[in-house]
């Protein structure tokens, strides 16, 4: 057991340093539901890097508006993309923070600028209550993770206005990604 310590020791560094640097995405092959899956990985990126600080500006302290979001890898098959960001930390479980669908990608991939609303686009109602994005506002203690998902759906969603992280939880995927941004308050 002893002997196997050092292999396990240089595989976990190796994962831990995995996604690490500028313009990194991390991401996963587990289906909205949380089960595994066997869809393709999607690379998503945005204005901070993997398990770094969210900028102020995309926060309640700040400006409160979305971070700019790249996504690339998309299967070819992709008709539509929905984006989900939410709050594991959050006391009473999953806080959603952003809920978007329609979204349409071009040539195995998504741009989706800060702030921006693509026309057709159809927003989600977050845990605050209110419809799209509502960014990091935990209480003050340690920094919550903030992950942002990214699904490549092979047909259209048919998610009206409104539409509810659960709704998205059952769609069929093609694939996905994971960017996750930590935010603490004093």
């Amino acid at each position: 057991m002893l002997r196997a310590a050092p292999a396990i020791l240089v595989v976990l560094a190796a994962l831990s340093t995995a996604g690490c640097g500028s313009g990194s995405s991390e991401s996963s092959s587990t289906s909205p539901s949380g089960g595994s899956g066997s869809s393709a990985t999607v690379a998503v990126r945005s204005d901070f890097n993997p398990g770094a600080t969210i900028s102020r500006a995309h926060t309640c302290d700040g400006r409160d508006v979305s971070p700019p979001l790249y996504a690339n890898g998309l299967p070819a098959a992709t008709k539509e993309v929905v984006v989900v960001m939410r709050d594991p930390d959050a006391p009473g479980g999953d806080f959603i923070h952003w809920l978007i669908a329609h979204l349409h990608p071009a040539s195995g991939s998504l741009s989706l600028p800060a702030g921006d609303l693509p026309p057709g686009a159809v927003l989600g109602k977050n845990s605050f209550g209110s419809l799209g994005y509502r960014g990091p506002c935990p209480p003050s203690g340690p920094a919550h993770h903030y992950v942002i998902t990214v699904y490549a759906l092979g047909q259209p969603s048919g998610l009206g206005k409104g539409f509810s992280a659960e709704e998205v939880s059952g769609l069929p995927v093609l694939g996905q990604g994971h960017l996750t941004g930590l935010y603490a308050r004093q």
